[in-house]
């Protein structure tokens, strides 16, 4: 859907277009990462993926990570936006105040969903796979975990509350403005097709995290997110969503460590039941509601498409 803003360029190009600045903004975070490593530890950017598990250079995860989150996920999306229309941040869902029964409504659906979530991942981490394949996964995941207990210590609350910023905050405000404000957004109003939108992007979404064993959790994250997106027209909903979801992981990890259990031994707990597939039904039931709510609240605009141009090669309408 167009609207007095655009600035005439289709949406179908916008969203490959988003492909590209993300590769190139992933390779640029990357670059810019390399001064930091140095500057902050002293020693070769080399041996950044060899010392992830010291202490000592924690401080320049941290910073390459916050770097990496909004040079390679939220940059990308404003430049789309701002490419295709006058008031990108508006394009992208920056607009709007949510009403209280949304965000009550949000705060059910992340409890009721992360049952559900934890059904899937005992599924996923029961599905039948060669012994290659398991053994490239638990490397995956050990990696990751890796990776996770490098940026983090929640050994007190002030390391909690880092936590929070970096692992949920971050995340949510960047990763949301990516996958849902830009991609999904994007595809949508190019396709007329929420449904398949949201389902290739929560697939982008759970691959982008590298995880076998968290893949059916995260798409079933990516749908409940894309579908608050799609209902609402407000990101601002999302990214409370998504900081719930995962400050409520991190919420669980810091009550393990305080009880005395290590990090990263609690980051492999798995799930030990299915139960939680059975509160689906309690999810969707709230979604139903959601829907009823926002529909009387989301105003959209639509006028004419930008006129084609008359060069068929050219991706500008």
């Amino acid at each position: 859907m167009y609207d007095s803003n655009s600035k005439g360029i289709s949406y179908t190009a916008g969203f490959f277009i988003l492909i590209g600045f993300v590769v190139g903004c992933i390779v640029l975070a990357g670059i810019i990462s390399i001064p930091i490593w140095t500057s902050m530890t002293g020693t070769n950017f080399e041996k950044m993926t060899t010392e992830m598990e010291n202490p000592a250079y924690a401080n320049a995860y941290k910073v390459i990570q916050i770097v990496t989150a909004v040079i390679g996920f939220f940059v990308p999306a404003w430049l789309t936006a701002f490419l295709l229309n006058r008031k990108p941040m508006k394009l992208m869902g920056f607009s709007g105040t949510p009403k209280w029964m949304q965000l009550f409504l949000v705060v059910l659906i992340v409890f009721f969903g992360l049952m559900v979530s934890t059904g899937l991942s005992y599924f996923n981490s029961h599905l039948p796979i060669s012994t290659e394949m398991k053994a490239h996964f638990d490397k995956m995941e050990a990696d990751y975990n890796n990776g996770v207990e490098s940026i983090i210590s929640l050994n007190n609350f002030s390391g909690f509350l880092l936590a929070l910023f970096i692992l949920a905050i971050m995340p949510a405000i960047c990763e949301e403005a990516l996958f849902r404000g830009g991609l999904q957004n994007f595809l949508t109003r190019s396709t007329k097709k929420p449904w398949v939108s949201i389902i290739l992007v929560s697939i982008l979404f759970s691959l982008a995290h590298w995880s076998f064993y968290g893949f059916l959790s995260r798409f079933f994250l990516g749908i409940m997110l894309g579908l608050l997106y799609q209902y609402s027209g407000k990101i601002w909903l999302n990214i409370f969503a998504h900081f719930l979801n995962n400050g409520i992981a991190i919420t669980v990890l810091y009550v393990y460590t305080l009880n005395g259990t290590p990090l990263k031994e609690a980051m492999n707990e798995d799930s030990e039941s299915f139960w939680g597939i059975f509160a689906l039904p309690v999810v969707i039931a709230l979604f139903v509601w959601f829907w009823k709510i926002s529909k009387k609240n989301k105003k959209v605009i639509t006028i004419p498409p930008p006129p084609v141009s008359n060069n068929p090669g050219d991706l500008f309408s």
